[in-house]
């Protein structure tokens, strides 16, 4: 196949080159099939960086040497928990780890509950900066994979 192009950047394909009427260009096959594919799309960049920013969310994290899980479900469970710790400061319960069942007190609550709302905000702030870099036209592909919160809290805590 012999492939050609015109000005207005119409592709063509001719099985022989006199078949191809006067004024087309030729071209080669892997220009021909770049054009005719068209420009690729485009990126949906916000769409991306909260994509990643839940899967962060929900990596956990560490307090005390307690695996707590982030996930929705989880903060949800964690935060009514906490409720229950700040309602009744003798409040203990058997709370489920990523690793198994622990009895916590209040205290020890509470302090999870803290440390898994920074370690979200941590990724929302992330994703706000990320935003922010695309709108001033610095953000790079790299940026995707650096500055997220680890699965450490921020500050340490400590369990009573």
């Amino acid at each position: 196949m012999h492939y050609f192009i015109d000005g207005a950047q119409s592709v063509y394909a001719f099985a022989s080159k006199t078949e191809a009427p006067a004024g087309l260009l030729p071209m080669d096959e892997a220009e021909a099939l770049a054009l005719a594919a068209g420009p690729a799309p485009a990126v949906d960049y916000p769409a991306l960086i909260a994509a990643e920013r839940f899967l962060r969310e929900a990596s956990g994290v560490s307090v005390e040497g307690l695996n707590i899980e982030t996930t929705r479900d989880s903060q949800a469970l964690i935060a009514s928990t906490g409720l229950s710790a700040v309602l009744d400061p003798e409040y203990r319960c058997n709370f489920k780890t990523a690793t198994g069942f622990v009895e916590i007190g209040a205290t020890q609550i509470i302090a999870i509950a803290k440390a898994v709302r920074a370690h979200v905000q941590a990724c929302f702030d992330r994703e706000l900066a990320l935003l922010r870099a695309i709108e001033a036209g610095t953000f790079h592909d790299e940026m995707l994979a650096e500055g997220w919160p680890d699965s450490s809290p921020p500050e340490p805590v400590e369990l009573q």
